[in-house]
């Protein structure tokens, strides 16, 4: 009596053996790159980039680009984008795992009825007599309660929340994916366009330089290896834009796809790259701060505590279980008996089972709920490095596009004054069409070179907003709350 007391008064005290998990700690470093941060001081465009200490990313951070035809892409994708849907599905399934596996911790019970024609021999009794039929109807119930006094229950139940919590972080790590690709085929796509104009117009200009100089064979001022060179040159230049035509046409399949649609079905993208604006207030997160942002962090935390639940699971499955039950029900021959003084049968029982010898089995059933606790412990960090790495890289490239902008934004104000001379020049008469027609080329090109500089900056920028956690929120997704 004095061993059952104890196991109630440790039941009802909520015990439950295995680790009680605490979340890891932040990293403790103070900044995402060698010698911290980088100093962000963006040039060209005359449009600064700048970080905002304590700054929050927006939930719809695309919406800092500052394309409406963006904004209402996005929404439709968002609406019916299917790995999404899958990941959102996913989400429905564990929380109701969550509530089902709650159910262990109310009684269990149970009603039953039944009825039976059979007949005895009273032979068996030592009578000879002949056999006799007769009817057995039955009607009850049974109630039956697991004490649980170990927590093995809990832990279960603990698990099943911790993995639904997982589930809740992968909606929103796809929906992470989603918009990010999303933005960063768009941007991509409109660089293209961009491209493909400026270079259709370069094209023109060698054509009409090919045009100009094989006059000027044939007037016998120009020589034929000249004209050649024109010609390759202009052979070279339309070599480059089936490439740039197969990445803008890849780019509105994968719109369509990430939009869940069929991209013989779905309506082209217009944005246009000068149409999108570069935010220039940019978040600044700490590095402490990373980790609880991140869905990817988050939802490997949330398996770390799943891994930490099993090992309560393992351990007190080899310890005793004690499960109290009753029941109280009717019989007899006949409806009529089944309410009848003195049909009534009831039970009280209670049991008690502890493993003795199961071969090793719990033993390394625990060993394994622990070894795998050390690898979601190893998961991680892996997953926490990763954040780390895609916001060093976000920075850093920032910092470099920056630059490299400047650098194109120069060239091309540079060949863009050495046009104008040659104009002015051509246009006085010292200068041939030829020479304009040069000037005009490297124009066009500094040209391209500054599209696929802003470009990159671009995109680069749509990578430090995911870097950062995109603005998502756990709260935004239905939450199952389980109280033991």
């Amino acid at each position: 009596m004095k061993v059952l007391a104890l196991l109630l008064a440790l039941a009802l005290a909520g015990c439950a053996v295995g680790p009680d998990f605490t979340p890891p700690a932040a990293p403790g470093v103070a900044g995402y790159v060698r010698g911290g941060d980088p100093a962000q001081t963006p040039v060209g465009e005359g449009r600064a980039q700048r970080f905002v200490p304590d700054a929050p990313v927006p939930a719809d951070w695309w919406r800092m680009f500052g394309s409406a035809e963006l904004d209402r892409a996005m929404a439709d994708a968002l609406d019916a984008n299917p790995t999404l849907q899958v990941a959102e599905a996913n989400l429905r399934a564990a929380d109701a795992s969550v509530h089902a596996g709650a159910g262990i911790f109310y009684p269990q019970v149970a009603a039953q009825a039944g009825a039976a024609r059979q007949t005895s021999t009273p032979a068996r009794l030592g009578v000879n007599a002949a056999p006799t039929i007769f009817n057995v109807l039955s009607l009850g119930a049974t109630v039956s309660y697991s004490l649980d006094v170990f927590g093995g229950n809990r832990r279960a139940v603990e698990g099943l929340a911790a993995q639904a919590e997982a589930q809740r972080q992968a909606v929103g790590t796809a929906w992470l994916a989603l918009t990010g690709n999303y933005v960063n085929t768009a941007i991509a796509q409109a660089g293209y366009a961009a491209q493909i104009e400026a270079t259709e117009a370069l094209i023109r200009l060698v054509r009409d330089q090919v045009d100009v100089t094989h006059a000027q064979v044939d007037a016998g001022t120009a020589t034929y290896a000249s004209e050649l060179a024109l010609v390759t040159q202009l052979a070279e230049l339309e070599a480059t834009l089936p490439p740039l035509q197969q990445r803008m046409d890849q780019a509105d399949h994968l719109l369509a796809t990430l939009a869940g649609r069929y991209p013989a079905d779905a309506a082209p993208l217009d944005v246009r790259l000068d149409s999108l604006t570069l935010p220039t207030d940019l978040p600044r997160v700490l590095p402490a701060d990373l980790v609880r942002r991140r869905p990817d962090v988050m939802a490997a935390q949330a398996r770390l505590h799943a891994a930490s639940a099993d090992i309560g699971v393992a351990t007190a499955a080899m310890l005793p279980n004690i499960v109290l039950s009753a029941g109280y029900g009717r019989e007899g021959t006949r409806t009529a008996d089944l309410f009848r003084a003195g049909g009534g049968v009831w039970s009280l029982a209670g049991s008690l089972v502890a493993p003795v010898f199961e071969g090793g089995t719990l033993y390394y059933q625990r060993q394994a709920a622990v070894a795998r606790w050390e690898a979601a412990q190893a998961d991680y960090r892996q997953v926490a490095l990763a954040a780390f790495a895609q916001v060093a890289d976000a920075l850093q490239a920032l910092d470099h596009d920056a630059v490299l902008v400047d650098v194109q934004d120069r060239a091309q104000g540079a060949a863009k004054r050495l046009l104008d001379s040659v104009q002015a020049n051509y246009q006085a008469g010292t200068a041939g069409y030829l020479q304009v027609l040069v000037a005009n080329a490297q124009y066009q090109q500094a040209i391209i070179g500054y599209l696929q500089a802003r470009t990159q900056r671009l995109q680069d920028t749509a990578l430090l907003y995911l870097a950062l956690g995109g603005g998502w929120k756990p709260d935004a997704a239905p939450q199952a709350s389980v109280t033991p």
